[in-house]
Order: C-alpha cells, then structure tokens, then sequence
C-alpha cells in the first residue's frame, strides 16, 4: 500500500514538473516569448551580491583588514615603446649617436627586464584561465577574502548550493537534453522532406536553440540588430566558450564550419546536416587550405544559403581580450560581418579551459552556475579595402570588435595556449636587434630575409575548443611582433 502511495505521488510530481516545463518554458521558447522571469532573477541576484560585497567590507573595516581586489590593468605599468627607443635610452644619449653601431653590454638589460615582466605579468597565458572577480558570487570559485564571510553569508552561500544542485541543475539537464533530442528528431524529419526544407530548418533550428539557451538560464542582450548577417556573407565572432554557437543562433540561423567529429557530436552534426547546409571537413580536408577555401567560397557564392559562422581566434579566450584572428576566412572576398559578445563574470564564467575541463564536465559546472549574462553588439557589415591584404583586414575587424566589446585587442597568437612560442617569433626579435647594432644602413637588407607565411595549415590550428569553429593559420607580421617568451605554461 505505501509503496503504491509512493508510486502515485512519485507520478503526480513528474506529470506537474514536465507541465510546468512545457507551459512555462518549452511552449514560450517555440513561440519566441519570454514572461520575464529570467531578467527578474538576475536583478534579484545583482542584490543578493551587492549585500554579500557589502558585508564583506564590514566585515573587512571591523578588523582593519584591506580586501583583496584583483589586478584588472595588469600588475605592472608598461608603456609602449620600441626596442630601438628603449637600446638608445639605456646606452645615453652620447653613445646612441655613434657613427658604428656595436654591442654593448648595456644592452643585456632591455631583455632581462622585459622577460621578468613577462614571467611577473604574462599578459598571454593569463588569457585562458578564469576572469578575476572585485566580489564574490557566492560560487565555489576562489575567493581571496574569505576570512571576512560572517555566518549569515556562509548560511546563504549553503542555500544557494540547495538552489543550484538541488533545483537549477534537474530543471536544465532536463531543457538540454529535450533541445537536443528534439534537435535529432526534428532534423533529420525535415531532411526527409523533397521541398520547403530551408523554413522548416530554419524555424527547427531556432526553437531547439531557445530551449537550449533556457537549459543555461541564459539572458541575453542583442543590439544593433539591423546589422545581423545576411546570406552570402561570413559572420566572424570573438571566441570564449562553446555556448558561443547558441547564444548567436538562437537571434538567427547560420551555416557551421567545423571538422567532423565521432560520438555523440557527430550524431548531432550527421543530423543537422541532413536539414542545412552545413560545412564539416574530415580529418584530412582542414590540412588543405585550398580545398577549405574553396569550399566556403562555393558556400558564399550561393546567396540562398545562410551565413557562415567562423571564429577566426580559433580557440577559447577568457572574455577579456581578443586575439589574432587566423586569415582564412578574409580571403574569400565576401563581405564580413562582425559581432561582439561580452559575457558578465558575475553570474558564472562562460570561459571554457579545455585543459582544465572536459565538455562534459564543463557543461555541468555551467549548469550549475546562477546564469549566463551576456551582450550581443552586431557591428556594420565590413568589406576588405583596396590594396588591403587579408592580414591586415583581419586586424581592422578584430579591432572593432575589442573596441565595442570592450575586450583587449592583442596581437598574439590563440595557438600559444597549447604550443610553445615558435622559433620564428623569436628570430624576428633576433632581427630588430640586429638593425640596432648594425644601423639603418643593412635595414634594406634584412627586410629581405622576412619570413613568408606558410602556405599548408598545421594540425594545430584547428579549433579543437569547439567543433563551430574554424581555423586557417596565418603568421603575423613583423610589424606586430612583440617581445616573445621563451615558454608558456599551460593550464
């Protein structure tokens, strides 16, 4: 008798749980409506933060303690200088106006200070882990003034555990794996169909998205949508986690770039395939830049088919800077349309360091997070200039986005994350040295001896962070070469 007691109310409470999902949830996310509940969370959690930062300080001011507050301009002030500058500052003015330039043991001391820098206040490395937080948001991530947490904040970090395992985590597992599933199902139904597959996948597309943007408790603000990519063209983004490929399409359809993968990924790229007219590379394919050009240039050319998605970085960047953009993708000669994404640390970090976390594992800890936040900017449609190279549009888009993004524009490479430094950056710092001791006269010279880029693209340079993406290396030029470091870490 009680275990059917049980059974009835263990029945009841799944058949009121899938309801309330379907009524207030899965139906407003097919219909494109939101109740504004979302947003009525966030501020609610923007207070909750605000008292836990306030308490904190009290309770900082009561023991005469400073509160720990991170470095968001870097730890140490540099000033931007060229080698050559900062040789003639070191040897004094006299020496620096020799009519034979030679070696001087002054000199040893330009190096020395920028590797200590560099080891102090590695401004690449830094870039893939976790965004430093000035207040604590009651998650597990590290937090530097812990001796100031009184017990009522303790007692609210506990309930907010409760909150997110206990009753966050069921209800998104349960909106994922609905969008996911619907997303096979519907696709591959829609690839049987002979016409009218293109509206069909399009709106598949979009309802199995904004149920997935509702599995993250993702709030999302689009601006300037007058300028969102049209067919024909390439959509290039900054790159911070996976997520990235839901919050762009769930404002709008694209065509993904990726290589083909196995498992569970591939069942989900095998069916969206059948219904749009994605791109994925096998294995061997992305090695061959010419047959990935082509094959993108075929896409654009057809002004039937959706935009492109590509995130030139090729891997993923911790949403505080953007870096070089491989040039593959503004070669085409098709226009680019670039688009901005900021995510707020606050409510949970979107970063993905796939060092650190397998995706599953990933997806958990962003499931279990109070929320994804983030700004969509769609900036004016950008066309590459006369006598412009494709290195150089690359660094134009780049800089727009940074610049409304509000991110650091850096010039170095996203491979460094796994790879050391190569030895050409190292010998184009070997060069600039070499036009100070031997003048301006040899300079002609030397810039002779300028690497070419490599025409072939390295296994390596494949965005592995995110099968959305995709990658096309390019070298930088000398011009946007900077001091290198002789190692980077990784995480």
């Amino acid at each position: 008798m009680i275990s059917l007691f049980l059974c009835m109310c263990l029945g009841i409470s799944i058949t009121v749980w899938f309801t309330l999902l379907l009524v207030f949830i899965i139906v407003p996310a097919i219909l494109g409506v939101s109740f504004g509940i979302r947003r009525l969370y966030m501020k609610t959690l923007l207070v909750i933060f605000e008292w836990a930062t306030l308490r904190m300080e009290r309770g900082a001011k009561e023991k005469n303690h400073h509160l720990y507050k991170p470095y968001s301009n870097g730890i140490i002030a540099k000033e931007p200088s060229s080698l050559e500058q900062e040789i003639h500052e070191l040897r004094g003015s006299a020496n620096s106006l020799r009519s034979e330039p030679e070696f001087e043991m002054a000199d040893i001391f330009y190096f020395c200070r920028r590797g200590v820098e560099s080891i102090v206040d590695d401004e690449v490395t830094k870039r893939f882990s976790a965004q430093e937080l000035e207040s604590w948001n009651l998650l597990t991530r590290s937090n530097y003034n812990f001796r100031h947490i009184s017990v009522r904040l303790s007692a609210l970090w506990g309930l907010g555990v409760l909150i997110r395992y206990g009753f966050l985590l069921p209800l998104r597992l349960t909106l994922a794996v609905t969008g996911v599933g619907l997303l096979l199902v519907l696709t591959t139904m829609v690839g049987f169909l002979p016409n009218g597959e293109t509206y069909l996948s399009e709106k598949v597309h979009l309802i199995c998205y904004r149920i997935c943007v509702r599995a993250l408790t993702a709030i999302i603000t689009y601006h300037n949508r007058e300028n969102k990519p049209k067919n024909g063209g390439i959509c290039v983004a900054n790159h911070t986690t996976p997520i990235d490929v839901i919050i762009l399409a769930n404002d709008g359809c694209y065509s993904m770039v990726g290589q083909v993968h196995g498992g569970l990924m591939g069942i989900i790229q095998r069916a969206m395939v059948k219904s749009s007219p994605h791109i994925w590379f096998e294995r061997s394919e992305v090695k061959d830049r010419h047959h990935v050009a082509k094959r993108l240039g075929d896409h654009v050319a057809d002004k039937t088919k959706q935009p492109i998605l590509i995130f030139p970085e090729g891997t993923c960047i911790n949403n505080t800077s953007v870096m070089m953009f491989k040039k593959g993708s503004f070669e085409i000669g098709c226009t680019v349309y670039p688009v901005a994404i900021k995510y707020d640390p606050r409510f949970g970090d979107a970063f993905w360091n796939s060092s650190k976390f397998g995706i599953v594992n990933y997806l958990l800890r962003m499931m279990s997070s109070w929320a994804i936040v983030c700004s969509v900017w769609y900036l004016p449609p950008m066309n590459r200039e006369e006598g412009e190279d494709a290195v150089q549009f690359a660094n134009r888009v780049k800089a727009a986005i940074a610049a409304q993004g509000g991110l650091v524009d850096l010039l170095w490479d996203g491979g460094l994350k796994r790879a050391k430094v190569k030895d050409a950056f190292k010998e184009e710092q070997q060069k600039l040295y070499s036009k100070v001791l031997v003048g301006d006269q040899d300079q002609d010279d030397l810039s002779e001896d300028t690497l070419v880029p490599d025409e072939r693209i390295n296994e390596d340079d494949i965005d592995t962070d995110s099968v959305k993406g995709l990658c096309i290396q390019c070298e930088p030029t000398p011009e946007h070469i900077v001091l290198t470091h002789e190692s980077v870490s990784e995480e």
